[in-house]
């Protein structure tokens, strides 16, 4: 059985820069348009913005015991405390509030200094939803981890 070979000649795109090596073409690669390199520029400041230290607290709230009764193995005695609003208090009153995500999350931008968390609209009763304390630093995401207690026992 006879093979042929075949021989592919392609012709050479105008908007390239083609590399070959004593005639033969190892490669093209297409010239990117000015309106393109302007988008990976901006792009990549976007990127650069975003990676320089924000300044605020970020973390988790969560509340326990969720059920009565002494706690069993293997049985979580907390739950994340989803989409509770709280408020944010320093030295001069009210300064923001935020909302937590379906998983107890949250994440705000804040100046540097002392604040206080409360549940918003707390009602009487046993439980408590702080308030907490976080210190911030200017430059740097304070994190934490607070557990209300839902005065279940």
């Amino acid at each position: 059985m006879r093979r042929q070979a075949y021989t592919t000649y392609a012709t050479p795109k105008p908007n390239a820069i083609h590399f070959s090596i004593s005639g033969f073409q190892l490669f093209s690669i297409d010239v990117i348009s000015t309106p393109s390199i302007l988008s990976c520029c901006l792009l990549l400041a976007v990127a650069l913005y975003a990676s320089e230290p924000q300044t605020g607290i970020e973390g988790i709230i969560t509340v326990g015991p969720v059920h009565g009764g002494p706690a069993r193995v293997g049985v979580p005695d907390s739950r994340p405390l989803a989409n509770a609003t709280f408020i944010v208090q320093n030295e001069k009153g009210t300064a923001t509030s935020f909302t937590t995500d379906d998983q107890g999350r949250f994440r705000l931008s804040l100046e540097p200094g002392h604040y206080t968390v409360s549940l918003k609209d707390k009602k009487g009763g046993i439980a408590r939803y702080g308030p907490f304390e976080a210190d911030v630093v200017a430059g740097q995401m304070t994190r934490v981890e607070w557990r209300c207690d839902t005065g279940m026992r």
